[in-house]
């Protein structure tokens, strides 16, 4: 007798774990589907922006301020900033119904050279998998002045893989970055150029990219010079799905005025924003190649 009890009571054990791990299997599978369908169906497409070299999560205010200026509806601000210890710092918000925020991301490591660029890609790396994390998108843009398209090209050839399947970058705009750093020549390739050329494979086919450069006297932008900026196309163009080159110049067409500059801003609007403004005159229209 007790010898049946003992069975009964396993057996009812048996039943009843059974019985809790297919809830739980289904619990588990109905988060799962809904998290998937959160993000499969979310409408928010950030666009993404890194300063260049010793600049800060500050660099794009004035950017910023000057897309928002008259609009109804107004682009979020987030700005976030990575510590040496990869511990991130959040400041600003994201305005709800705002399916557009600007996010602003800066380094406690801002320094130049190549090697900190590939510190500030892993970086970014960390930034981006918990905003991901965080505000569930499923695709996004991207903006990097000088150095912060560098750092996007470092991130898209070495880390962007991993997010291919649920996320993806529609557009990127690097301004004025100098994809072979101070060289005149082409003939003289830097190390950094020669990687990006040779991870060119690694680089989203389905991209749209413009590379915007600005010229103070047809040769540089007072820092950077024309033919570096023009590199890019021996890193993008095949690569990636649209490769455009636009110059401008005139006023604010200076390395470190390019953020704030008029046409630029034009461009933006035109070219990365969904919505989008209808252009002020220009009296020094961009050329596109």
């Amino acid at each position: 007798m007790k010898r049946t009890v003992k069975i009964w009571l396993w057996s009812l054990l048996a039943v009843l774990l059974s019985v809790g791990l297919i809830v739980a299997s289904l619990e588990w599978s109905h988060q799962n589907v809904s998290e998937l369908t959160r993000h499969h169906n979310s409408q928010l497409s950030p666009v993404i922006m890194i300063p260049g070299s010793s600049a800060t999560e500050n660099r794009f205010d004035g950017l910023v301020s000057e897309i928002n200026h008259n609009r109804t509806n107004p682009h979020s601000l987030l700005k976030v900033k990575i510590t040496n210890d990869d511990k991130l710092h959040f400041t600003g918000r994201l305005r709800p119904g705002d399916n557009e925020p600007f996010i602003v991301v800066g380094f406690q490591n801002n320094k130049d050279g190549y090697s900190n660029i590939k510190q500030q890609a892993r970086q970014f790396n960390v930034i981006f998998h918990t905003l991901v994390s965080r505000l569930n998108f499923n695709n996004f843009k991207a903006i990097g002045h000088s150095n912060g398209g560098l750092i996007y090209t470092v991130f898209l050839e070495n880390y962007f893989d991993q997010y291919s399947n649920d996320v993806w970058m529609t557009k990127l705009m690097t301004i004025g970055s100098p994809f072979n750093f101070n060289e005149r020549s082409i003939d003289n390739k830097t190390q950094m150029l020669s990687d990006f050329i040779k991870n060119r494979n690694k680089l989203p086919n389905n991209l749209s990219v413009y590379s915007v450069a600005g010229t103070k006297n047809y040769t540089s932008d007072g820092l950077v010079p024309l033919v570096s900026v023009a590199a890019g196309r021996y890193v993008f163009q095949g690569a990636v799905r649209h490769f455009t080159t636009i110059t401008v110049s005139g006023s604010n067409a200076q390395h470190s005025d390019l953020p704030e500059n008029k046409q630029i801003v034009d461009l933006i609007n035109r070219y990365i924003l969904h919505s989008t403004r209808v252009p002020r005159a220009r009296q020094n229209e961009p050329r596109l190649h």
